[in-house]
C-alpha cells in the first residue's frame, strides 16, 4: 500500500516538475519571437535587400569555405595544447585527447547552451583528469587572460588602421572607438596586474585570499578554503617562466590560426577577397568583442559587430557583409558542433545535467 501510495505521488508530482521547464522554454520562445520581429523591422526599416543577401551565396568558394574549417578545427586543438601547459603542475602527464575531447564538447555546449556551457569545459577536464573542479576554473580564468591579451593587441592594432572617412562619416562611431581604445588600456592592466600578481607572488596572493576568507561564516570556511587552495594550485603555471613563455607561445600560434580562418573566410566571398591582413583585424578585432553576448544556438554580439566592422568600417554593402558575418560564425562555433554532439553520445555526457550544472557548482 505504501508503495502505491509513493508511485500515485510520484505521478502527481512529475507534471509540477515540468510545469517550470515548459515555462522557460514558453519565455524563451516568446523572446526569440520578438527579437525576431525587431531585426526584421530593423532591416524593413533599413531597406535590407534580401537578393542581395542570398546573391552574396551564389559566388562562394567551396575549397576556401572547406580551407577556413579545416583551419578552425586546429584553433581547438591549439586550445586543448595550450590547456595540457597549464595543467602540468598539478597532473604528470595529462592526455591531450581527453583534454581536445572535452573542449569540443565544451564549445558545443557554448553553442547550445549560450555562456554558462563556459563550465562544461573545465568541469570535464577536472573529471577526465581527476584533479579539482575549480584548479580547472582557475586555468580556464589563466586562458581567458592570455586571449584577452591578444584580443586587445588586435583590437588595437585595428584602432589605428581604421580608415580616417569611416571615422568621419559616423561621428557616433568615433565616441564609440574612443570608449573603447580607453577600455582596451584597462583591461590589458588588469591582467597585466594578475598575471603578475600569481606569477611573481603566488604565496602573497594565497595569504591576502586567506585574510579575506576571515569575513566568510564559520561553517563554510573549510570548503570556501579547498575551493581557493585547488584554485591557487591551477594558476601555478603563471609562477613559472618556462610554463609562460610555452602557454605565450600557443596562445600567439592560436590567434594566428584565429586569423587564418577569418581571411580564409574572407577568401570564399568575392566581395571580400581582395581585403587584406588590415583587414582581417579590424573585423576580427570587432568581432572578438561581440563575441562576449551569446545566445543559446543563435550567437548574438558577434554576428552585429561583424557586420559593423564590414558594412561601416571597411565599406561593404549591408547585406553582403551580413552573409560574411554568418558563414563566419557557422565555421567559428557552429561547424564542431556535429563533432562535439558525437563525442558526448560516445561518452555518454549527460545534456540535461550539463545545463543544470551552474546550479549545481
Amino acid at each position: 500500500m505504501d508503495r502505491l501510495d509513493q508511485t500515485t505521488a510520484s505521478l502527481e508530482t512529475e507534471p509540477r516538475r515540468r510545469r517550470p521547464a515548459a515555462l522557460r522554454i514558453g519565455v524563451a520562445l516568446v523572446a526569440l519571437l520578438a527579437v525576431a520581429a525587431i531585426i526584421a523591422w530593423r532591416l524593413r526599416a533599413s531597406h535590407f535587400q534580401w537578393h542581395a543577401f542570398a546573391a552574396a551565396f551564389k559566388g562562394l568558394k567551396w575549397s576556401w569555405f572547406a580551407f577556413s574549417i579545416f583551419l578552425n578545427f586546429g584553433t581547438y586543438f591549439g586550445r586543448a595544447l595550450r590547456w595540457e601547459v597549464m595543467i602540468r603542475p598539478l597532473r604528470r602527464k595529462p592526455s591531450i585527447r581527453n583534454i581536445f575531447d572535452a573542449t569540443l564538447i565544451g564549445f558545443t555546449a557554448v553553442v547550445l547552451l549560450g555562456r554558462p556551457g563556459e563550465l562544461v569545459r573545465p568541469y570535464l577536464i577536472a573529471n577526465k583528469e581527476r584533479v579539482p573542479f575549480s584548479s580547472q576554473m582557475a586555468v580556464w580564468l589563466l586562458e581567458r587572460i592570455f586571449d584577452l591579451l591578444m584580443v586587445l593587441a588586435i583590437f588595437s592594432f585595428a584602432l589605428t588602421r581604421i580608415p580616417p572617412a569611416a571615422v568621419l562619416a559616423h561621428p557616433t562611431l568615433a565616441e564609440v572607438l574612443r570608449t573603447a581604445g580607453w577600455m582596451c588600456g584597462a583591461l590589458a592592466l588588469v591582467c597585466f596586474a594578475l598575471l603578475f600578481t600569481f606569477g611573481k607572488f603566488p604565496d602573497a596572493a594565497r595569504n591576502r585570499l586567506s585574510v579575506a576568507l576571515g569575513v566568510v561564516p564559520a561553517r563554510f570556511q573549510k570548503g570556501v578554503e579547498r575551493f581557493v587552495s585547488s584554485f591557487l594550485e591551477g594558476m601555478r603555471s603563471a609562477s613559472r617562466r618556462g610554463y609562460v613563455a610555452l602557454i605565450s607561445a600557443y596562445t600567439v600560434c592560436e590567434w594566428i590560426l584565429i586569423t587564418g580562418t577569418t581571411w580564409s573566410v574572407f577568401k570564399a566571398f568575392p566581395v571580400t577577397a581582395r581585403l587584406g591582413v588590415t583587414d582581417v583585424c579590424i573585423f576580427l578585432g570587432f568581432v572578438a568583442f561581440g563575441s562576449i553576448v551569446q545566445i543559446p544556438g543563435i550567437g548574438g554580439g558577434m554576428q552585429v559587430a561583424g557586420v559593423m566592422a564590414l558594412s561601416e568600417l571597411l565599406a561593404l554593402p549591408v547585406e553582403p557583409s551580413a552573409a560574411v558575418a554568418l558563414v563566419f560564425w557557422f565555421v567559428s562555433f557552429v561547424s564542431i558542433v556535429p563533432a562535439g554532439l558525437a563525442l558526448a553520445v560516445h561518452e555518454g555526457v549527460n545534456w540535461r545535467k550539463l545545463r543544470h550544472l551552474k546550479d549545481e557548482i
